[in-house]
């Protein structure tokens, strides 16, 4: 799957009126991409109709850049059409497969079963299970299954979530079975349906006028907020991904200017009630935030031991200078303030997200740097949190020790570019960092890891080809390939996996299907490390070529030179191929000590 266009301002200003369902069908009748446009195949079995929920979807990943092209399966027919390896769903070749399950729809089929409930919900978490199995067995989709929102019905009043047997308590014990049952599974992936009738409310949620005369499964009011849900997950798989928030401090961390009151001035109160705690709750969100792999950094007019008082002396600062990779606070413009932020951190703007209190400093960064995603906060900060959380600007598809462990990462980078600095030459820092590498196969403990590379990294990736963690499992069992990681450590610390390349032979050349990097360690002598090892294996079969191919995307223009850097020669002026004698290709000194952990006879894994 092809990288995405992937807008700054893709989050609207006013939530509500972007996701007006009349606003939305008027759209849909103006879609018009192009065939040049990414494709994205999808396809969803549902016990509802999905029809609006379809076409809400593709105006929602027009939007985002995205062309797709949705199979919408037989009403009712879930376990029927996952179960057919020749049903229309499987010739369609889905890349996502979405299982949508109405709440009204259970509740027939637990009604019909009077009072011998015992058991009902177990049941049916391993029906909805064996779906999933099927799907897995005959294709490589990602699968979102989504929860059941719970209907406003109740028998028992106060007491209905006492009654094992009741509906609420039944659709409760689902929603947890099936979180559960995909806690350790690859490649399904909850859609939260019940989140979102929790957000608008159950009673104006769901519409059973609408469900009694064509099956919809809510009003079609709130039908845009499921298909953004869908479309937020959707466009994560496909590496769009909010990586850092930037944060002013005066009137957006904290109430009233420093400069002007000072440090106990400032309205700041973790317990004394009023608006300093709502400026406590956004910090307590942004930690939280920080605590998942979001880094946070500070843009602030102000002088900087102003700016830093707060964050080292204020009883109630739930933030401290070592939750921020970047503190900036002098008196340049913001728009400078965030486009230095991106350079120090190596990241893309459009993974920034801008919080400011001030409307004239939110509209200057979204004109002079319009990749940043720039919210158009609430004037009242107690509702700011509910707001961000409105928006879903931090959706994910997985979660691993290297998002805990993101911020540490880039306060040791901070580290090792002040000790950069005492160095004469590139030379001696490399040496001086004591770097080790580890290069192995793909192993499960990994595979989380490994797949977030592959969905997240835009900059340095050759083919930006978005594997799910099924796929990455199928590629570690494939005998055919070599897929490998990469994990290095220095004297400052580990930096984690930081690198993925998968070897495929093809006749006589060894052929990079995937090759993609953190860019938090360039320049350090990785990629050469790794190309001096593909050269040896490629020896090593006996082949004779090293083959390659750079597939150029809006973000991924650094590597346009990659394998010209190798000596590689493009296969022809129009080709985006490239090829290296091996016999000609001479290994590139590094600093970097090999650590073994890979199978010695890497070549005994791939087919000769």
């Amino acid at each position: 799957m092809s990288d995405s266009t992937q807008g700054g301002n893709w989050e609207p200003r006013s939530a509500d009126a972007q996701l007006d369902y009349r606003r939305l069908v008027k759209a849909a009748r103006k879609l018009d991409l192009g065939p040049s446009a990414p494709l994205v195949k999808l396809a969803i079995l549902a016990d509802c109709a999905v029809q609006q929920l379809a076409m809400l979807l593709k105006v929602l990943l027009a939007r985002a850049g995205l062309r797709a092209e949705i199979y919408e399966g037989k009403f009712a027919a879930i376990e029927l059409e996952s179960c057919m390896p020749d049903s229309d769903l499987y010739r369609f070749g889905p890349d996502a497969v979405i299982v949508f399950n109405a709440a009204q729809a259970l509740r027939a089929a637990h009604a019909s079963q009077g009072t011998a409930t015992a058991g009902f919900a177990e049941e049916h978490v391993a029906r909805i299970v064996r779906v999933w199995d099927a799907v897995q067995a005959h294709c490589d989709a990602t699968l979102l299954q989504s929860t059941f929102a719970l209907p406003p019905d109740s028998c028992f009043g106060s007491f209905e979530l006492k009654v094992s047997t009741s509906l609420r308590s039944v659709i409760s014990e689902i929603n947890t079975g099936l979180s559960v049952s995909m806690r350790n599974r690859n490649g399904v992936l909850i859609h939260d349906v019940e989140a979102v009738a929790s957000w608008v409310g159950r009673r104006v949620f769901f519409d059973e006028r609408a469900w009694d005369l064509w099956k919809a499964p809510c009003s079609l009011e709130h039908l845009p907020r499921i298909a953004k849900s869908i479309a937020d997950v959707l466009l994560a798989l496909r590496g769009r991904t909010v990586k850092c928030v930037v944060a002013d401090l005066d009137n957006t961390l904290w109430g009233g200017v420093i400069g002007d009151v000072g440090l106990d001035g400032i309205v700041l109160s973790a317990h004394g009630g009023g608006e300093g705690e709502s400026f406590v709750r956004l910090q307590l969100y942004l930690r939280q935030l920080r605590q998942r792999g979001i880094l946070l950094a500070i843009c602030s007019k102000n002088d900087e031991a102003t700016a830093l008082e707060p964050f080292l002396r204020h009883p109630d600062m739930v933030l401290k200078r070592e939750d921020i990779s970047v503190f900036v606070a002098n008196w340049d413009d913001k728009a400078t303030g965030v486009r230095r932020i991106g350079a120090e951190l190596n990241i893309g703007l459009d993974s920034l997200v801008f919080l400011d209190d001030n409307p004239f400093e939110r509209n200057l960064v979204r004109e002079l740097v319009p990749e940043v995603i720039v919210p158009e906060l609430p004037e009242d900060p107690s509702a700011i949190v509910a707001f961000l959380s409105q928006l879903n600007l931090f959706e994910t598809t997985s979660f691993s020790e290297v998002d805990q462990q993101r911020a540490g990462l880039y306060r040791r980078e901070a580290e090792r570019r002040e000790s950069a600095a005492s160095c004469t030459t590139v030379e001696d820092y490399l040496r001086s960092l004591d770097m080790h590498l580890v290069l192995s196969r793909f192993d499960p403990f990994h595979l989380p890891r490994i797949a977030q590379l592959m969905q997240r990294s835009n900059q340095f990736n050759l083919r930006t080809r978005r594997l799910s963690e099924l796929e990455c499992e199928a590629l570690m069992q494939n005998s055919e390939c070599v897929p490998l990681y990469a994990k290095l450590a220095d004297r400052f610390g580990d930096h984690g996996l930081i690198s993925v390349v998968v070897l495929e032979r093809d006749e006589d050349a060894l052929f990079i299907s995937d090759w993609l990097m953190s860019c938090r360690v360039l320049s350090r002598g990785v990629e050469e490390f790794i190309m001096n090892h593909v050269a040896e294996l490629a020896a090593r079969m006996g082949l004779t070529r090293v083959a390659g191919e750079y597939l150029p995307t809006s973000k991924n223009g650094m590597v346009r030179d990659f394998f010209e850097r190798f000596g590689f020669t493009r296969v022809s002026p129009t080709s985006n191929g490239w090829t290296l004698d091996v016999a000609g290709y001479q290994p590139i000194r590094t600093f970097i000590r090999p650590v073994q952990s890979a199978p010695s006879d890497q070549v005994s894994e791939v087919s000769r």
